[in-house]
């Protein structure tokens, strides 16, 4: 570790990025994102980069506020009848796109046909939807065939494909075929001949962006201001590099920090340690369900007595359990559904020879088990390295295909067998906001191919899932959520590893207002 820190004074020079005029800078807020942003479509992927990205350059018809509840923002409101089965929303008048036409409800009613497609709680809507009609430039209207409560929860979701808002004209492509242009309706107007991919992307500034006339910002909720004329992304992978330019003044803001690096930053008087994504981040170990071994439930629990989240969380953050949490079940600890349901599975005392034993009763000992390895992801990569280890001692032989997070992302897609190109399982790692009940998470729906990647089914958790989207009282939500985590760990569409935190760094004399994601809106520099 020394030698790595020691490093960090001469790799600033490394950087090979033009120097900024004064003026320029003012003018410029420069990042270092998570990852690169590999697509262009927020449709196409899961991945935070871009559906950050999606969130600069395009505006959902509801956001979210500071406590993640659903507000108007290009919608200026609603009107619900026939007991629910009936939605009619009004659009805001002023909202542009950045061609200059106006947002109209044609746009919105392709947006959410398109959406549907991709999203769990769009996939459930679409089932519950009788009609779906433009009423006029300013109006749409949603009729269906059963209640659909979580109505603006799911137009209005921040993450894992948010329902953003297209011209008609690109939401009418399906959404298998990504987009490859960009026509936004956000605050800022991707650059696309600035765009190096592996290297840079720049937003510039949309001037008719209108923003939310009502609410303070939230989350994606309320004014989404570009106080920047320009944002470049710089793609630095290499988590030294990325502190080296920080702390050089060569980029303003690192949004998320290693926690090896964290103490050091910390040390810095001219830096910001901010803890901005609130909820958390959940990781998990997803395995292909298609394939052998991971496609008999009875190996995907052989693995359970052996699983010790702390050993995960550790490899992450050592012993400061301020950073982690384990003890995680299929809702995020401290949220509304969370529960100790069938817990014990993760809790009890580790046991690999009863792990050991549980596998070779199935007949899958010795099975090869290729994990998907973004080597350039500092914290997939150690969580993987954790999983390999695991695995190897309860039984299995792990086979690490490595690889770049680009190029994971895209075989990641692949339902084929491993000789084809395929996998077997791989680290997965989810903001909290998106897991917080049974209607949005990604990883709980067990609908096979309509399933997220790994492809799950399980009939008894999607009936589950659909009692749970009829009550209305709480109280029966929490049981039917216990019920819920209860089949997960029969199921097991994948192996909770735990929860921690992320830290974002930033140069001092940088406001960011903004809370929950680390988004660059709303932010200024100090004069």
């Amino acid at each position: 570790m020394p030698q790595r820190r020691n490093l960090l004074a001469g790799a600033a020079g490394l950087l090979a990025t033009p120097a900024l005029a004064q003026g320029d800078v003012a003018r410029t807020l420069r990042m270092v994102p998570q990852a690169d942003v590999t697509v262009l479509d927020p449709l196409a992927t899961t991945s935070y980069a871009v559906r950050n990205h999606g969130h600069l350059c395009w505006d959902t018809l509801y956001g979210l506020d500071a406590g993640f509840r659903p507000q108007p923002q290009l919608a200026e409101g609603h009107v619900v009848a026939d007991d629910g089965r009936r939605w009619t929303i009004t659009l805001r008048k002023g909202p542009t796109f950045h061609d200059g036409e106006p947002i109209r409800a044609a746009d919105a009613v392709a947006s959410i046909r398109r959406w549907m497609a991709r999203d769990t709680h769009g996939q459930t809507l679409a089932a519950r939807l009788e009609e779906i009609r433009v009423l006029d430039d300013q109006r749409f209207e949603l009729r269906l065939r059963r209640p659909f409560g979580v109505m603006l929860d799911a137009l209005g979701k921040s993450s894992s494909y948010p329902c953003f808002i297209m011209p008609e004209r690109f939401a009418a492509q399906p959404a298998t075929t990504p987009l490859t242009e960009i026509v936004g309706s956000g605050p800022y107007r991707f650059a696309a001949d600035e765009r190096r991919a592996g290297e840079q992307i720049v937003y510039r500034r949309y001037d008719r962006y209108a923003p939310s006339p009502v609410g303070a910002p939230g989350v994606t909720a309320g004014p989404k201001l570009a106080s920047f004329e320009r944002l470049e992304w710089r793609i630095i992978p290499d988590a030294a590099t990325a502190a080296a330019a920080l702390q050089a003044g060569e980029v303003d803001w690192w949004e998320r920090i290693t926690a090896d690096l964290r103490p050091l930053l910390a040390r810095r008087r001219d830096l910001v340690i901010d803890r901005i994504e609130t909820l958390g981040t959940v990781a998990m170990l997803r395995p292909n369900h298609l394939l052998p071994p991971f496609d008999d439930p009875a190996v995907r629990r052989a693995l359970l007595p052996a699983l010790s989240q702390a050993d995960f969380m550790a490899a992450l953050f050592g012993e400061d359990r301020s950073l982690w949490r384990d003890g995680v079940g299929c809702f995020p600890p401290g949220s509304t559904l969370a529960s100790e349901e069938g817990l014990e599975v993760l809790t009890a005392p580790r046991d690999l020879g009863r792990a050991r034993s549980a596998l070779a009763a199935t007949g899958r000992a010795g099975a090869k088990v290729v994990m998907l390895h973004p080597a350039d992801q500092q914290t997939n990569s150690a969580l993987t390295m954790v999983a390999d280890d695991l695995l190897r001692k309860v039984g299995f032989e792990p086979e690490d295909a490595t690889s770049d997070w680009g190029t994971m992302l895209q075989r990641r897609a692949k339902k084929e067998a491993v000789a084809q190109g395929g996998w077997n399982a791989v680290v997965v790692l989810f903001g909290a906001e998106d897991l917080l009940n049974p209607g949005g998470h990604p990883l709980l729906r067990a609908n096979g191919d309509g399933a997220w990647f790994g492809w799950p089914s399980s009939s008894a958790l999607e009936a589950l899932r659909d009692a749970w989207l009829e009550e209305r009282d709480m109280e029966a939500q929490r049981r039917m959520a216990r019920r819920i985590q209860a089949q997960f760990f029969v199921d097991l569409p994948y192996w909770p590893l735990g929860l921690y935190q992320v830290d974002s760094a930033y140069r001092r004399g940088l406001r960011v207002e903004r809370r929950g994601l680390a988004l660059p809106l709303n932010v200024r520099r100090d004069a």
